[in-house]
């Protein structure tokens, strides 16, 4: 059959408007760190990290998980030592989002 393709963006608008990070920085740490049957550098046709803009796209074959692009991202932000500001939210079922803490937020 044919094979089942996802398809996750990543946004960094808010972020890299603000010049805080640069989102081609970001697609060439997910290149370099996806792995595909546990090897980085195995990405072939099965998982495509392109890039439009602030928003990254990683096209993957399933089954592929999505909570590991989150972990990803946070490592790169941790990378970045950008953790205590910007946290990777989901605003949808299948994206994600770079977004600042809001100190001001009431919880």
């Amino acid at each position: 059959g044919k094979k089942q393709l996802l398809n996750f963006p990543i946004v960094c608008q808010q972020p890299a408007d603000d010049n805080i990070i640069e989102p081609k920085d970001l697609e060439k740490f997910l290149n370099s760190r996806i792995k595909v049957e546990g090897k980085t550098g195995n990405l072939g046709e099965r998982v495509v990290v392109t890039r439009d803009k602030s928003k990254i796209h990683v096209s993957a074959e399933a089954p592929f998980s999505k909570r590991y692009l989150k972990y990803l991202s946070k490592k790169y932000l941790k990378m970045q030592q950008l953790r205590d500001f910007l946290r990777v939210v989901a605003p949808n079922k299948t994206s994600y989002e770079l977004r600042y803490f809001n100190i001001n937020e009431d919880n």
